[in-house]
């Protein structure tokens, strides 16, 4: 294969719009030219045959432009030689610390998924901190212009599947910190951005047996129980190996098992964060499925997160579920109708989302969703319902699109 040639997802590729850049095979075979229209899935699939990759020439591509201008500049202020300059290479990990999403539109939350998981698995990179924040960065945008959207994603894909678990177990996280101390908390930008870096990569020295361990039918053995036990400490050890100095970051993956209960005022910064972020956790971890067990419900779990040790009302618990809602986007719900809705939208208070029908009250799958609005009587909530109860396969694209969408009764 050409090392000019990188990879591109073909869920990267949009449908119906001229294609930004030629993609070709591994041996630089073109197989689309640049302003050629992809009609379907199926003719891209058919076009490049099942289980090949597609690749873009990096010299074609914007973020190699990006990234080699980034590079360039860096070089001159290190007032390099010439010949040092006239010999600046741009290596894959520069691409991908530099890209630029490929295609405009909604976020590809699988990409953001496998990006989380390969930043998570490889901290020894030189650009581990450049990637953490541009991910961190795309999770924060994606949350200010649909934040329903985002919680739906990230809701759904931790209950639907087991695959990549710490992953988006950690963008749940730090997505739901985020919104909490941005929207009710009023906490300002630069601690809300060390507040989602800490959630990020509050279990980064255990990405691999966290994995393994939602796949697992029998208990954790003895070593991975002392891997669990230590891994906050491991965590920031391996931060700081790669040069985290930021002591409310360390402070807050360090204690976010341990931080006690009590108001958020009389902790320190680190604290606070801390416990934010053990509240956000345990919210989030009790929604997701194991194989050796099945997720409460989410009543269940936003009680856990909303009282503290002492059985009061925690405050960082409390901002959680205000800024989430007691019915997260992407859980399913039971009506007052005996229809079975998913969540697609937080309402006026924490019990009344906007939820689209999946299943009617005869038990049948709908096949267009109905739009319905919990604050009215006639369509309450009347209970949870475990996701594993419902055997309907959802789009995520299509649900995700309906976040965003105003409100109606019928939508095609």
């Amino acid at each position: 294969m050409s090392s000019n040639l990188v990879t591109v997802s073909i869920d990267a590729i949009k449908i119906g719009q001229p294609l930004p850049f030629a993609i070709k095979g591994s041996d630089g075979t073109l197989l689309a030219q640049k302003g050629f229209v992809i009609e379907s899935k199926a003719e891209l699939q058919d076009m490049v045959g099942r289980g090949f990759t597609l690749y873009i020439d990096l010299a074609d591509s914007e973020a190699y432009h990006r990234a080699y201008v980034g590079k360039l500049h860096s070089v001159v202020r290190e007032e390099k030689s010439l010949g040092h300059i006239a010999g600046t290479q741009i290596s894959r990990d520069d691409l991908d610390a530099n890209r630029i999403d490929l295609v405009e539109g909604p976020p590809d939350w699988l990409d953001l998924q496998t990006q989380a998981n390969n930043i998570l698995r490889d901290i020894s990179s030189p650009q581990f901190l450049r990637r953490l924040d541009r991910l961190q960065s795309q999770l924060r945008q994606h949350t200010q212009r649909n934040p329903d959207g985002a919680l739906f994603a990230l809701f759904h894909l931790s209950a639907s599947e087991l695959h990549l678990y710490s992953a988006t177990h950690a963008m749940l996280v730090s997505t739901m910190c985020g919104l909490a101390t941005r929207d009710v908390l009023n906490w300002p930008p630069a601690q809300e951005q060390t507040l989602c870096r800490a959630a990020l990569t509050m279990n980064i020295s255990m990405t691999d047996l966290q994995d393994r361990l939602a796949l697992q039918l029998e208990p954790p053995n003895p070593e991975q129980r002392v891997q669990i036990d230590q891994h906050a400490a491991r965590s920031v050890q391996l931060l700081e190996q790669v040069g985290i100095t930021d002591n409310g970051w360390l402070e807050a993956i360090r204690d976010h098992h341990t931080v006690p209960a009590g108001a958020l005022a009389g902790k320190t910064e680190g604290q606070r964060m801390a416990r934010m972020i053990q509240r956000a956790d345990m919210f989030a971890a009790r929604l997701a499925p194991r194989a050796s067990r099945v997720p409460t419900s989410p009543a269940a779990a936003m009680q856990a997160s909303y009282f503290d040790e002492n059985r009061q009302v925690d405050e960082a618990g409390a901002a959680l579920i205000k800024a989430v809602g007691i019915y997260s986007p992407g859980s399913f719900v039971r009506l007052n109708t005996n229809e079975v809705a998913v969540v697609i939208r937080r309402g006026a208070n924490t019990t009344t989302p906007r939820v689209a029908v999946v299943i009617n009250r005869e038990g049948i799958p709908t096949v267009e969703p109905t739009i319905r609005d919990t604050s009215q009587r006639e369509y309450r909530i009347v209970a949870s319902v475990p996701h594993r109860d419902v055997k309907v396969q959802l789009n995520l694209q299509r649900m995700l699109a309906l976040t965003a969408t105003p409100s109606s009764d019928r939508v095609g």
